[in-house]
């Protein structure tokens, strides 16, 4: 089953109508499509299983050449936006890959996840995202030690406000991953986790399988101190709505 590659516009993108109402969606694609970015699909409309894809999306993907490998030739529209994250944040880093730059990409699209359920909670709870997404979110807040009315105290606070939730888990993931990369074995690295569990997205942080991120960065990215993230880090921090401030910096100009 050899693999081929092929462009957005060659993909069904999934699940797309339930993302209407976000408008920052459609400019993410937008910049994704403008990118050029390619994916690897099985051939002859073959289809791979998930855990195959996903064997070869964490083992050889070093983020150059951008060929996401797919199970068949379909794309969620979540899946589209994570992946322009990457592209658009690149954009703004430049061509030298630091590990505090691959931290920093990261935790902007996966807080984009959470934005995107906020939204579609309240605009399409009935979606293909939501119906996938919130279980899993569930079990990792209640792996940690959540109860059921915790969870659901915080799925209402992230449906409430989205934007907030987006920069609020942004920061965590960014910092928790940040100190955790510095930690040269796991006695520190509990002391920076157990300093962590008093945020309130504490008990959906190893949802977002940090692991992988911290040893892509040190496996794949320079460990020197990067300027550019320090500035724009400090930007979104100071940013009154951190994601309209990326919409009208980063991709509308895309």
């Amino acid at each position: 089953m050899p693999l081929q590659s092929v462009t957005l516009d060659a993909l069904t993108i999934d699940d797309e109508p339930s993302f209407g109402h976000v408008g920052l969606y459609g400019r993410l694609k937008r910049a994704l499509r403008q990118s050029g970015h390619r994916f690897l699909v099985p051939s002859d409309g073959e289809t791979a299983s998930w855990d195959r894809a996903v064997f070869l999306n964490l083992t050889y993907w070093d983020g150059t050449g951008g060929d996401d490998v797919l199970c068949d030739d379909h794309l969620p529209a979540d899946v589209v936006a994570h992946v322009a994250f990457h592209h658009v944040v690149a954009q703004q880093l430049g061509p030298t890959r630091t590990a505090a730059g691959v931290l920093f990409a990261e935790s902007i699209a996966s807080a984009f996840d959470l934005y995107l359920v906020g939204r579609l909670l309240t605009n399409a709870p009935d979606s293909e995202f939501i119906t996938t997404q919130v279980p899993i979110m569930s079990e990792a807040a209640e792996a940690a030690g959540a109860s059921e009315d915790e969870f659901a105290a915080l799925m209402d606070a992230v449906m409430r406000d989205p934007e907030a939730a987006f920069e609020d888990l942004r920061r965590l993931l960014f910092d928790a991953a940040t100190a955790l990369h510095a930690c040269r074995d796991a006695s520190a690295a509990q002391l920076v986790l157990e300093g962590l569990e008093s945020h309130r997205f504490a008990p959906l942080l190893h949802h977002y399988q940090l692991s992988n991120w911290i040893l892509y960065a040190r496996a794949y990215a320079a460990d020197a101190p990067d300027d550019t993230v320090a500035r724009l880090d400090a930007a979104l921090r100071q940013a009154p709505v951190a994601i309209d401030w990326i919409d009208a910096q980063w991709v509308g100009e895309v």
